[in-house]
């Protein structure tokens, strides 16, 4: 027995869940409410029932592995969860990755008057009242780009004005839209084949998903930087404030000089950056950043391209001791 799971997501109040919820009447509905995470109590709703829970530590894993996770676990059917505005979907579906739980779409309701200067602000989470945990140093933009780029679908609250619809065009290039007030229900019928539908990207795959526009359109630009030499990492970390300025959304896979062996991801919106390790390199060792930015794209490119060793670097990798800041962001650096 495992649940067919509907997410939606949001970082603004809407009925979207409710109005999915009523179109499915053999379905169960799902809401957490984690304002109160910080002291261990969590809100959790089941179609209409409330639960009130009290976790030992009051974090936004804790809350998937013991409460959601098994919930999904124990349910046939079709549910529709309503996550909580700071919860972004990637993470719930990761959760639920190891689980016979399937993920049938995963739907973002994008505040139309609000969402652009979220996604291109620098508040956190914390600045808004609205911190997961202690320690969650999130940005606003970070949870509303992460929420809209894994959509399999997008609800808009009203009409999007044009620099709105080539940023998404180009964030979730795939994902079919509708109004709030129109038939969400029929979205879930509307996916194209390519719709992630939770899966997780391992992290080597293309980081263009969905062949999203290259064309610049009302000053929105996508720079898809490629080289087959290492960043020098001091470098690199001086280029961030370039990569930063006007930026969307930035993904990287990256090779480091000072860390040969290692394939690390960056991502970044508003301000946040969050820094990992994938692992070994599958295959050759090459760059691949795309950025969406509103800034002038050949100054991103300029940026990068001069981050990158030179010949003489290059000849001396082997023998160079490199200053790396990169060596301890392992999970997350806010700037």
């Amino acid at each position: 027995m495992a649940a067919r799971v509907v997410l939606v997501a949001g970082f603004t109040h809407h009925d979207v869940a409710d109005e999915l919820w009523r179109a499915s009447p053999e379905s169960s509905l799902v809401r957490h409410d984690l304002s109160s995470l910080a002291e261990g109590v969590v809100r959790r709703w089941k179609d209409g029932a409330l639960t009130v829970l009290e976790l030992a530590h009051g974090c936004v894993s804790c809350t998937l592995r013991l409460d959601l996770v098994p919930l999904l676990e124990g349910i046939d059917g079709r549910v529709i969860v309503q996550l909580d505005p700071m919860l972004e979907p990637e993470a719930v579906c990761f959760a639920l990755a190891e689980t016979e739980v399937e993920v049938e779409a995963v739907l973002t309701v994008v505040d139309t008057a609000t969402w652009l200067d979220d996604a291109t602000g620098t508040d956190s989470l914390a600045d808004r009242g609205l911190r997961a945990a202690e320690g969650d140093e999130r940005t606003v933009a970070q949870v509303v780009v992460g929420q809209a780029e894994f959509a399999d679908a997008l609800v808009l609250t009203g009409k999007a004005d044009p620099v709105l619809t080539a940023v998404l065009d180009r964030l979730s290039p795939t994902a079919p839209r509708k109004l709030v007030t129109e038939d969400v229900a029929a979205l879930l019928d509307a996916l194209p084949p390519s719709a992630r539908r939770g899966e997780i990207d391992d992290g080597f795959g293309s980081l263009l998903f969905g062949r999203p526009p290259m064309a610049p359109a009302h000053g929105v630009s996508v720079v898809h930087f490629t080289d087959r030499r290492p960043f020098h990492p001091m470098r690199l970390h001086d280029s961030i404030g370039v990569l930063l300025d006007g930026v969307v959304r930035v993904r990287g896979r990256v090779w480091v000089a000072s860390q040969p062996g290692a394939a690390l991801w960056m991502e970044a919106a508003g301000g946040g950056l969050r820094v990992g390790n994938l692992g070994p390199w599958e295959g050759e060792r090459d760059q691949e950043v795309v950025v969406i930015t509103r800034s002038d794209p050949a100054e991103v490119t300029a940026a990068l391209r001069a981050a990158l060793v030179t010949d003489e670097e290059l000849g001396l990798i082997t023998e160079l001791d490199f200053a790396d800041p990169f060596t301890d962001w392992h999970e997350e650096l806010e700037l």
